[in-house]
């Protein structure tokens, strides 16, 4: 919950610095649907308890930051 309440902070903040481009506005979206497929794969990770499964959701999460990395 918290990673969620701080993606809708952190996307609040920026909305008020005016006009935005099309450009823009679908890097926000790309950027915010990562940010909720890497909250949803902490949140699978933390009731997954086979190994391989376990494996397959941290390497989707290492996946997920590289490409949220790809942002800042």
């Amino acid at each position: 919950m918290e990673s969620q309440v701080e993606a809708k902070t952190s996307v609040t903040e920026s909305e008020g610095k005016g006009p935005k481009t099309a450009e823009q506005v679908l890097r926000e979206q790309e950027r915010r649907g990562l940010q909720l497929s890497r909250i949803r794969i902490m949140n699978d990770l933390q009731n997954a308890t086979n190994p391989n499964h376990r494996k397959s959701l941290e390497a989707a999460l290492a996946h997920l930051d590289k490409k949220i990395a790809e942002f800042s």
